[in-house]
This record gives C-alpha cells, structure tokens and sequence, in this order.
C-alpha cells in the first residue's frame, strides 16, 4: 500500500478497469432509456404500495408520485410504475448533466470507493482538497474571492456565510435581502426567505430588511425604487446592516433577473458603507452561461461571499480575504461524502472544459432553442397560452394559462402524466419552472414541445 501514497487508491490500473467496465454495463441496461413511456401495468399496484409506505414514513404526501428506480439515461428518469419521465426538473437543479452520464458515474464510483462514506472537516480526504483547490482557482478568475468552506447543502452554505458577514462587522445585526427571495430551509434562511408559509408557526426575528426587485416594465424607477429602500434601510439603522443578500437570478422567486446597472449602484452603496456583500448563487451556479452568474452580469469585483451548492453536489461558501473569520466561527462535521466531491469535480471539468460556457457555448444555445420553442408555441398551436418566455442559460420559466396557482398546479399533473417533470415558481403570477439539463438534444426539447402542448390544449 506504500506505493498508494500521495494517490487515490482508485488510480490502480485494475480498479480503473474495474469502473469501466462497471460503467459501461450500466449504459447498456439504460440504453433503450431514450424517450419516455407510460406507467407498465405490472409494476402499477407495487409503486402505489411504495407510494403509501414512503408518504406514511414522511408523514406527508410527496408531491408527484415519484420514486424513481436509479435507472435513468440523459434527460431522461425511469420511475417504480414502469414509466420514463422528460426530467426537466432535475431534483430542483441538482443534476445538471442529467441522469447516468458516464463520467459524473465513474467520479461517483471512484468516490464511493475511498476509504470513509462521508468527509469532515477536520480529516478531510484528497476529493477535499482537489475541488477547493479548483474552485477557489475558477471564482478568483473574475472576483476577489480567495477562499472556500464546504457544507453539505446551500442553506448550510447560506448559514456559514451569515456567521461571517456578522462576525466581520459586529455588532451589526441587520440582513438586506430581496423580496420573493429564497435563502433555504433552517430556521433562520426561513427568515430570509420572502415567503411566510415557509416559516408557519417560527420565531419571528424581525432582522431582515427588503429590497424591492428589478420590475422590466419600468427599469429606470424600479432601480430607483431599490437604490431610495437601500437608502433607506441606512438610514434607519447606522452601522447596525451587516450584510446584502440576493440572488443575482431569483429562482423560487420566478426566474426574474436584473441587469448590471440595477445592481451596481447599490453595491457601490454596500462597498461604501462596508456592508458584505453576499451573493447566494446556489441555484444559478453553472447555470447561466458563465461559472457563476456574477460573471455572467459583470459584478464580481463586488463580491465578498458567494455561496454554491445544487450542481456541485454539495455546498460551499466562498468568500474573500477579508471576511476570513476567526478560529471557532465555522466548522461542522460534514463537508459532503466522498463520491459527491469526487462527482462534484467531475461535473465543474465537464461545465468549464467541454464547450458549455460563454455566448456561443452549449448552454446558450440550449437557452435560445428552448425559448424559442415556447414562443412558437404561445404564438400558434397555444394561442397566448405561454407568455413571457424567459430566464437565464438552462433557468427557463414561462408564465401558462391564467397564472393562478391553482391552473399551475393543475397543468404541472398533466404534464407529469404525460411524460415530462417540471415544477413552479413566483406568484401573482405562478410560473412554470425548468432547470434543463446541460444534455438536452433537440430531440428531447422537440418532445418537451409537444407534451407541454398537448397538456395546455387539455386544459382549454
């Protein structure tokens, strides 16, 4: 085992073989996964019995009758009632690169293959070191970002990087953040999140300052709106905001986005009045067009935290020299397991190395088939039926039907029973939600046409 050291046990030559090989037979059983496929008759009566066991366990009802088998292909997902699904979803944005691809699954295998299941921060393994190392040296390329805490999901990430913004500049209490923003799901993100029936029945802190979003129709008095509430804010309480929080593309929020010159002004404001400036890019990190969307908007010079998680397959904080806290702040026992480290590396090569980034990489040009098939759409066979088409990269968002949660929710079923997965976001108007994965054809987003058809004419 002396030759082993300072390598993965994985680099063997036969344990290489070994995933190859391992791999390779994974893709034959899922090669005939390459469209979707009615519920089978003789697996119906086991999926409604897995169905109620695992709804009894939870103690509520999954939203869709999913459970699926682990057997998936591409943007495609085979679920225990015999069915494959167009997944346009992927566990709200987690596999960007879809289901089964060969080399997110052979990272996944070496992975799993190291020494302990999960990896700490106190005895972290070399998937540790190897994906800090690389994502500090990405995020550097284009902000003042220097260095990188791991946590085991975003609102993990999002809770580290409120610790440091408060630690840096105490007493300061107060967080601005956006309105219909999303932080996560701890007690506190739930407070920072704009939505009260997220936080039913909590503790109220009453630490969260709103800042009105970036309204289209009326960019000028919108970005005057927000830059006068910031001001505002200040003024109320001297010295006493830490942090500014938003999401540079607002995910459950509706997939709505602001340009550059909405943002700089107020993080100009921020910089000045050394308030952290925080931006939560859990959901649009590889997403939408660029690494990270504050490159996308030409804004990381302003950036003192970032937090990712979501397509990294775990999550992280990153922030700069001077927000590195002091020895105690952060810690945890998790940082994420060894295969999802060792996967999450796999799938940042495969975003930065492969042609998917930039204006006229894969991601923009997914982007721009996609939009424009709900266009065609809306403007013939849908007949005004899908307006306001729109988002960023693979965040894409359409307004259907008369945008009430209830006709949402309603078509969101029949398009789940037609074949293809996706889910809501916003209010007043409810929209509907894709986070497409980076492998979509044309083919599959010519199927996505037409079941996302189908099921607007059934609702007619």
């Amino acid at each position: 085992m002396s030759k082993l050291v300072g390598r993965a046990i994985t680099d063997s030559p036969k344990i290489q073989s070994l995933i190859k090989e391992l791999v390779a037979e994974v893709a034959r059983e899922e090669a005939s996964i390459t469209t979707t496929r009615d519920p089978q008759p003789d697996s119906i009566d086991s999926m409604k019995s897995l169905m109620d066991q695992t709804n009894k366990v939870r103690g509520r009802p999954l939203f869709y009758p999913f459970i699926g088998t682990g057997a998936g292909n591409g943007a495609y997902v085979e679920v225990a009632d015999g069915s494959v699904k167009l997944d346009l979803i992927n566990g709200i944005g987690v596999n960007i690169l879809g289901h089964s691809h060969p080399r997110v699954t052979a990272a996944s295998i070496r992975g799993a293959l190291a020494d302990v299941v999960m990896q700490g921060n106190l005895e972290p393994g070399m998937q540790y070191a190897s994906l800090g190392k690389k994502i500090v040296d990405l995020a550097s390329k284009n902000s003042r970002l220097k260095h990188c805490w791991f946590a085991t999901c975003g609102t993990m990430a999002n809770e580290t990087a409120l610790k440091l913004a408060r630690q840096k500049n105490s007493p300061a209490r107060f967080i601005m953040a956006m309105e219909n923003s999303f932080a996560g799901r701890s007690t506190m993100m739930a407070e920072v999140t704009d939505n009260a029936a997220y936080r039913q029945g909590l503790p109220r802190y009453e630490e969260v300052l709103r800042i009105p979003f970036y309204d289209k129709n009326d960019p000028k008095g919108s970005s005057e709106k927000a830059l006068a509430r910031m001001k505002e804010h200040m003024a109320n309480h001297p010295k006493d905001i830490s942090c500014f929080v938003f999401e540079p593309m607002l995910g459950e929020g509706g997939f709505k986005y602001a340009p550059r010159d909405y943002w700089v002004p107020m993080l100009e404001l921020c910089r000045a009045n050394n308030i952290a400036i925080w931006m939560d890019e859990v959901q649009t990190f590889m997403r939408t067009g660029e690494l990270f969307a504050f490159e996308t908007l030409g804004i990381g010079e302003y950036a003192d935290i970032v937090t990712i998680a979501k397509t990294l397959q775990t999550g992280a904080t990153l922030y700069t020299e001077h927000y590195n806290p002091q020895p105690g702040l952060i810690a945890g026992t998790f940082s994420g397991s060894s295969a999802s480290l060792a996967a999450g590396e796999e799938i940042l090569d495969i975003i930065t190395g492969e042609g998917y980034l930039g204006p006229q990489g894969k991601i923009a040009g997914i982007h721009k088939e996609f939009v424009g098939m709900l266009n065609r759409l809306n403007e013939t066979t849908c007949k005004g039926q899908l307006r306001d088409a729109g988002g960023l990269g693979l965040m894409v968002a359409v307004t259907p039907l008369d945008g009430s949660k209830d006709s949402v929710t309603k078509l969101l079923f029949t398009m789940y029973k037609n074949g293809l997965i996706g889910f809501s976001a916003g209010h007043d108007p409810y929209r509907l939600r894709f986070l497409i994965p980076a492998i979509i054809t044309s083919k599959d987003i010519e199927l996505a046409g037409k079941i996302i058809e189908k099921s607007i004419q059934e609702h007619l």
